[in-house]
């Protein structure tokens, strides 16, 4: 039989057949006009080489069982050996991720001790916050620039506060996919930026409870204009009493909006009831606020 018609019946690529020739495995003979034409016996050989590999056996090993097709023999003590060097070897990888995986068990145990799992007593609606000041929070944002929330600086600036975002190909547990606005708002709030500080504010911030090397991957996956403030501990929250919710194992912040006028506050968006067009809620509340000021 012609090559592609052994692919065909073997479920393989033309290129592995030639591959299993190159080495001596599978090898057909020559036609006079060069073609490759394969004997019916090719076709166990092929199957068997499939076979053992997904078994974990590399090309080269399964070269006694196919030698054993060949010849018509019985399993021969080379591959009896074969398979118990297989065996041995599998034996030590599974010993090798047994103890990656409790190396990172132990990891995760480490981890968990420094998250934050219950959430400071609140007392206060984030609408008492109007017309007082941030407390004196020191923190460094994304950029590495040192942010004071005591202090952000003359004019409106504003403060994305939510819960958390994802990464690709990492799935949120589902626990976290029930929390609304679990999903990142970033990147709407990326395509905003431009017009949110042309409608007014001075600078943008985005605060949430992940670590600083998560806000950081995320600001420069994102491209994003404007710094992210990490709040691991929930500082602000302790402080402030700003709301959150406990989800699982984990203390996360609420999604609201701070606006902040020459370090008071002067509006608070709470709650959120679409996080995907909040951006241009934020907008059209500055483009009234310029208004009534001109």
């Amino acid at each position: 039989m012609r090559v592609g018609e052994l692919a065909r019946r073997t479920g393989t690529t033309v290129r592995a057949l030639r591959y299993y020739e190159a080495v001596g495995l599978v090898v057909p003979r020559r036609l006079g006009n060069g073609y490759r034409d394969y004997k019916p016996i090719a076709e166990r050989q092929v199957a068997q080489i499939r076979e053992l590999m997904a078994l974990g056996l590399t090309v080269e090993e399964t070269r006694p069982f196919v030698e054993s097709i060949a010849n018509d023999d019985d399993v021969c003590a080379a591959a009896v050996a074969t398979f118990r060097s297989t065996v041995t070897g599998l034996q030590a990888r599974i010993g090798e991720l047994t103890a990656q995986r409790d190396a990172l068990n132990a990891r995760i145990d480490a981890a968990a001790h420094r998250i934050v799992t219950s959430a400071p007593a609140s007392s206060t609606k984030p609408a008492e916050l109007t017309g007082r000041p941030l407390p004196p929070l020191h923190f460094y944002a994304t950029n590495g620039q040192p942010i004071d929330l005591h202090d952000l600086g003359p004019g409106r600036s504003i403060i994305f506060v939510y819960p958390l975002t994802g990464r690709p190909g990492v799935d949120l547990p589902r626990s976290l996919l029930e929390v609304h606005g679990a999903r990142s708002q970033d990147q709407w709030l990326r395509d905003h930026h431009a017009e949110i500080l042309a409608a007014g504010a001075a600078r943008v911030y985005g605060l949430s409870a992940q670590s600083t090397g998560y806000q950081r991957e995320l600001a420069h996956r994102l491209r994003l204009p404007y710094p992210l403030i990490p709040d691991p501990k929930l500082t602000l929250a302790t402080a402030t009493g700003l709301p959150l919710l406990t989800v699982g194992d984990l203390a996360l912040y609420e999604r609201l909006t701070l606006v902040v006028t020459d370090d008071l506050v002067e509006h608070v968006f709470h709650p959120i009831a679409d996080p995907a067009i909040h951006a241009l809620e934020v907008m059209r509340w500055l483009t009234k606020r310029r208004t009534k000021a001109s």
